[in-house]
């Protein structure tokens, strides 16, 4: 049907042709904008991956995979695991040698050498190992060197300088309680260890110290709070008179005018 020239109303093909004409280039430019999009996001899942791989490899270069030495372990004759003991005691001499001319990070490297030889059926050895490699570690990341500690420990709950040397490392990292059980348990082991006793009555007036200032740090805040919810009232902390008990150590508060 044709446009009426009169009317000056197009013709139905006309109109078609208006409504359609750019649809091919939209279509196009749609489609096109979809590809890259997904390619985009192809990408990036990609590059997240590759990152996640690779975090996979990095290894914190003191870490022990015990699963790998057990499947090792399991596999040698008593004999072997003898000989590889041997090697581990000789890298730990080594690894003295390094501690003693102050060479800490290589004397770390040779005892996580030493602890990657050592079978895990010589648990006090590997104890040793431990913590040597916290002495060396101790100037270097306190953190780890108390990790190290721990290990240990648990490899040999009864491991006197395991304790001896966590405690101090814990008294330089400002946790003083954990410090104190440390040297507790050392004399819980052996009552006879008079330097630790002494070390110990040291450390007890250090945390009453600290938890006597805590306390009067704590009754400051405590007694401002009071003033500013007693204040509206015409009333202040002065107003209470708090005495403690000798006995108990409890507290009772008596109201003064």
């Amino acid at each position: 049907m044709s446009s009426d020239s009169k009317s000056g109303i197009p013709s139905n093909e006309k109109i078609i042709e208006e409504l359609t004409k750019d649809l091919e280039s939209s279509a196009i430019k749609t489609d096109n904008n979809s590809v890259d999009d997904a390619s985009h996001h192809n990408d990036s899942d990609l590059e997240s991956e590759a990152n996640v791989n690779e975090e996979d490899e990095v290894k914190d270069e003191d870490y022990i995979d015990e699963t790998v030495l057990k499947a090792r372990d399991d596999n040698l004759p008593e004999e072997t695991l003898r000989e590889l003991l041997q090697e581990a005691l000789k890298l730990k001499n080594e690894g003295n040698i390094k501690f003693k001319n102050q060479e800490l990070e290589e004397a770390c490297k040779i005892y996580t050498d030493a602890l990657r030889t050592c079978p895990l059926i010589f648990p006090n050895y590997r104890a040793i190992l431990f913590a040597n490699r916290a002495a060396a570690k101790s100037d270097i990341n306190i953190e780890s060197a108390i990790q190290d500690c721990t290990h240990a420990i648990e490899l040999d709950p009864d491991y006197l300088r395991a304790y001896t040397r966590r405690s101090k490392l814990f008294e330089r990292n400002d946790k003083l309680d954990e410090a104190l059980d440390d040297l507790k348990k050392v004399l819980e082991i052996d009552p006879r260890y008079g330097e630790v006793a002494y070390d110990a009555r040291v450390l007890q007036e250090k945390v009453n110290e600290r938890n006597e200032k805590l306390k009067t740090e704590m009754m400051a805040k405590l007694k401002d709070l009071g003033n500013m919810v007693l204040k509206p009232f015409g009333l202040s902390t002065q107003n209470f008179q708090v005495n403690q008990d000798p006995n108990t150590g409890g507290y009772s508060i008596n109201f003064k005018q």
